[in-house]
């Protein structure tokens, strides 16, 4: 049966025939899935049945695939050496190869133990070469994605939905590009080939990360704009994607041949193969690392920037009269103080801002950072740096509990508990005299840690110590005169 068969296809594809062109692999390629789809009914239906008869194991139809793909071998053995060295027509080559090879496995069971054409594809000459084209033709569409106008633009940006990473164009279409190269090195017949492939990955994944690092130096002055957020936006994906395949079967699979690699060759400490070969880090460890490092900049240059500005909208609520405002009882109604204006204006548009064009765990990171930060600047800079009178302490608890700590209150349930210092700083500073009293008593003659501790939390302080809430009374001047 094969005879005929590989008769017309050297006839074909050998010598000078129209047929023989070497820029159309697809041409024999696609005569010999032609063959074995043709013939696939008639070897099972009226073959086998002949070969079970006489109890032999072979599988006709597999066997016929295997006559065919020996000639495909040939062929491709003759024809790669005079392509090596030009690029289009060896990656044409690569592509017809890869598209054939799948067909072969999914729609005629192929199976992955028989010779192939992906064993050509690994002798070393061609491996190499294809490493090289492939690096190549990587490295040309990332010039080109970064370059083009739609680069930093979400694809998904008007669906909600789908945008909640909010991906810049260029970052999603570089996931693909290294989605794309894992598909095509996956059906190598050796690990060693396939850890190859994944070294070429590592390297593009921090290539990419230079080229974004370069474009974000280029706006470190405006490090609220749409740019640099959409460069954070492109890491912080990145990193997620990469960390989600540390988790895939195929990844994993390659750890533990990386593993093997590497406990041959002495090139890891006992640490480090006892982290891999736990699976507590990943082949990707060291991208996401640096990825992370780079995120973590990022966000810390915006907090620094909108803390800035937020202190500068600070500096007239810094000087407010805290010494001297009227008490409650002596006000129709409480109202903000004019000089927390600015500071509240400042920080809700720069949250409003930043929340449009952050992705939500980036805005999420970036807002606690914020919020830290403003809490210690808060308590340090306004509350220990001034005395208040009943009246001062009582507007202080006001600005803080009903308008600086619901801005954050679309973000979390509680936000007060972000604001651990200046909470508890304006519990001391206004509990009514009798229990101020009682606690400065209790904390002057307490020897031991716990009974100011238990006095501390009865009153609802858990995260200042002892010195601190001493401090913020003696900040009070509303205490009785008692003739010492």
């Amino acid at each position: 049966m094969l005879t005929p068969l590989q008769k017309r296809f050297r006839y074909h594809f050998r010598g000078n025939r129209q047929t023989n062109v070497i820029s159309k692999p697809e041409w024999y390629l696609a005569q010999v899935l032609m063959w074995i789809g043709n013939h696939t009914q008639f070897l099972d239906e009226k073959i086998q049945p002949i070969l079970d008869k006489v109890g032999s194991s072979v599988n006709a139809r597999l066997e016929f695939s295997r006559g065919l793909m020996m000639l495909v071998l040939e062929k491709l053995a003759t024809d790669i050496p005079c392509l090596l060295y030009d690029d289009s027509l060896f990656c044409h080559l690569v592509d017809e190869v890869l598209l054939f090879e799948r067909e072969l496995h999914t729609v005629h069971s192929y199976p992955g133990t028989f010779a192939s054409c992906m064993h050509i594809l690994s002798e070393e000459t061609c491996f190499q070469r294809w490493l090289t084209v492939e690096r190549k033709f990587a490295l040309q569409k990332m010039d080109s994605m970064l370059s083009s106008e739609a680069a930093w633009v979400s694809q998904y940006k008007d669906i909600t939905d789908v945008d909640e990473m909010k991906v810049p164009d260029c970052a999603e279409t570089f996931m693909t590009l290294l989605l794309v190269i894992t598909d095509r090195y996956k059906n190598l017949p050796t690990a060693s080939r396939k850890l190859q492939f994944l070294e070429l990955q590592k390297d593009l994944v921090d290539d990419f990360r230079i080229r974004l690092t370069q474009v974000m130096k280029e706006e470190t002055r405006a490090s609220l704009g749409f740019r640099y957020c959409a460069i954070l936006n492109a890491v912080n994906y990145i990193s997620t994607v990469l960390a989600d395949w540390a988790d895939n079967v195929f990844f994993l699979q390659l750890q533990q041949a990386a593993l093997e690699v590497f406990a041959e060759n002495n090139t890891l400490s006992k640490l480090q193969l006892g982290q891999l070969a736990s699976m507590e880090s990943s082949v990707f460890d060291d991208m996401i690392n640096l990825l992370e490092r780079l995120k973590h900049d990022m966000l810390t240059r915006q907090v620094d920037h909108v803390f800035r500005e937020v202190k500068d909208a600070a500096k007239f609520y810094k000087k407010e009269r805290w010494l001297s405002l009227p008490s409650q009882s002596e006000q129709a109604v409480m109202s903000l103080s004019s000089s927390a204006c600015p500071l509240l204006l400042t920080l809700r548009d720069r949250l409003l801002q930043l929340e449009q064009q952050l992705c939500f765990s980036l805005f999420k990171i970036f807002w606690q950072m914020l919020v830290e930060k403003l809490d210690i600047y808060i308590y340090q800079e306004i509350i220990l740096a001034n005395h208040f009178n009943e009246g001062g302490a009582a507007q202080l608890q006001f600005d803080m509990t009903r308008n600086l700590f619901p801005l954050f209150s679309h973000y979390c349930k509680r936000p007060e508990n972000y604001f651990k210092h200046v909470k508890e700083a304006c519990v001391v500073l206004n509990l009514n005299i009798g229990s101020a009293l009682l606690l400065k008593d209790v904390l002057q003659s307490a020897s031991g840690q716990l009974p100011a501790t238990a006095a501390l939390n009865e009153v609802g302080i858990y995260k200042l110590a002892q010195q601190d809430v001493e401090i913020l009374l003696n900040l009070r001047t509303n205490w009785p005169n008692t003739g010492k």
